[in-house]
């Protein structure tokens, strides 16, 4: 057993590495953002308000769910234990100038967001059942064409379905169980049963009754973690300037992660910083995609902007309160062995009683089975590219026996193997956006010609796609 995991680690460190899938990530992000004019800087308030307040869209004849309901769908699975514990383990190894470089990684990699969305609804179909599919998994096949965009539609359908039964299953719902049974003493096998049963029932709705329950549970589990963090950043306010200046300098020198001024440093805390940003706000993976394509709305355009959203929330305000109070509250000293528990050590010094202890254990439950319910979508569709609508009903069923199951096992090789799973997914996905971003940026500038306040109603839009054709 201990050669597989050697064998697993030494994979993942080359697929997760600073020569293969970091620079590729971040490189098309940034390829993307100069190809797209900055549309993340642009555009981000009016994407903003069309995704929370002006949700018009609705009303549009294709798509199973409302834009918002996306959105929330592809935060249920990128807002998870990687917003905890990922920051904590980048900040401990890297140092605090990891998150300075999460954040870059996470400003570039809204282009890449926005570009997969796009193409998702520019070439979603619908299901023998009647219901929207898309992502990677078809408009890289549609898209690319050909022999190479068939074969990178597989490949991404194949890696997706393997890394949803691992990281958006098994190591999720065992990260839930040892967090209550840490904390309250409930015995795993009691948790699991309940993730299960919970997961069973919102699974045999599909999309309708995840976006449903995504748009309800979301932005409450987010608001309750948020909450506790301002309460500790208030408490240490005049601790943040300095937090901040920290961030930054040692972003360029390295200097807090091994202690002194080495080139080796600079490259740790910047390998460590995009590593965890992008396993955190999965920009470029293609997985959000997929939530995107159920989307109501009216244009790719549209769907694109306010799923380009979802980076932002993730990472420059979710990740950026996790980071603070680390910083803040000083435990980011504490060193690298102390990672998986940093965040809950932070909040429990910041906040009054046991309250520290008992919000991050609740954060990790919600933002962990949400993540579950996420990726139950994303696998689900893929299943229904490969193998037809009739082999759906039987994932749903083995899904929500893993999760059961996994979530009362070891998981230290699952992990590894999902981090591969989750890398590779990656892969063809960023070829196809490459190819295709000609395509993107063509009909990203002509859409925002006509409508760049995304104000345009149903029937203006109508009107201006006539026009085109």
């Amino acid at each position: 057993m201990e050669a597989v995991e050697k064998f697993l680690s030494d994979v993942s460190s080359i697929v997760w590495g600073p020569f293969l899938l970091i620079p590729l990530l971040l490189g098309t992000g940034l390829f993307l953002t100069v190809r797209l004019r900055g549309i993340q800087f642009r555009t981000l308030f009016s994407a903003m308000r069309l995704a929370f307040i002006e949700r018009h869209d609705e009303d549009a004849e294709e798509g199973d769910i409302s834009q918002f309901q996306a959105l929330t769908t592809a935060l249920a699975a990128t807002v998870g234990v990687g917003n905890i514990v990922g920051v904590a383990t980048a900040i401990a190894i890297g140092g605090p100038g990891s998150l300075f470089w999460m954040w870059m990684t996470g400003l570039a990699g809204m282009a890449s967001k926005y570009a997969e969305a796009f193409l998702a609804v520019r070439f979603r179909q619908t299901d023998a059942k009647g219901e929207a599919t898309g992502g990677p998994q078809y408009y890289l096949a549609k898209g690319v064409g050909g022999p190479l965009g068939k074969w990178l539609s597989l490949a991404f359908a194949v890696f997706a379905i393997r890394a949803s039964l691992g990281i958006g299953n098994m190591s999720q719902g065992n990260a839930i169980v040892t967090n209550i049974e840490h904390q309250f003493g409930v015995a795993p096998w009691i948790t699991a049963l309940v993730i299960a049963v919970f997961v069973g029932l919102v699974l045999l709705g599909g999309i309708k009754w995840i976006g449903n329950v995504t748009a309800g549970f979301v932005p409450i589990m987010i608001v309750f973690y948020i909450l506790g963090g301002t309460w500790i950043l208030i408490a240490n306010a005049d601790d943040i300037p300095a937090a901040l200046w920290l961030i930054l300098h040692d972003a360029f020198t390295g200097t807090a992660a091994v202690g002194g001024f080495t080139g080796s440093a600079i490259l740790l805390v910047m390998q460590m910083g995009t590593a965890r940003g992008i396993f955190s706000n999965e920009s470029g993976m293609g997985s959000a995609a997929i939530a995107a394509a159920a989307a109501k709305t009216t244009h790719p355009v549209r769907q694109g902007l306010v799923s380009m959203t979802q980076t932002f929330i993730d990472t420059i305000i979710v990740v950026s309160f996790t980071g603070l109070v680390i910083i803040t509250t000083g435990e980011w000293q504490a060193g690298e062995e102390a990672a998986p528990l940093m965040t809950s050590q932070a909040f429990t010094h910041g906040l009054p009683g046991n309250w520290g202890g008992i919000v991050v254990t609740v954060a990790v439950a919600m933002f962990a089975l949400s993540t579950i319910l996420g990726w139950s979508y994303y696998g689900d569709r893929c299943v229904e590219r490969l193998f037809g609508r009739r082999a759906v009903r039987y994932y749903r069923i083995v899904f929500t026996v893993i999760v059961f199951f996994g979530a009362i096992q070891e998981v230290n090789l699952v992990w590894l193997f999902s981090d591969i799973m989750n890398g590779l997914m990656a892969l063809p996905n960023l070829v196809g956006l490459l190819l295709l971003s000609g395509l993107i940026a063509q009909e990203t500038r002509q859409y925002l010609k006509h409508d760049p306040k995304l104000k345009a109603s149903k029937g203006e839009i109508e009107v201006f796609m006539e026009a085109r054709q």
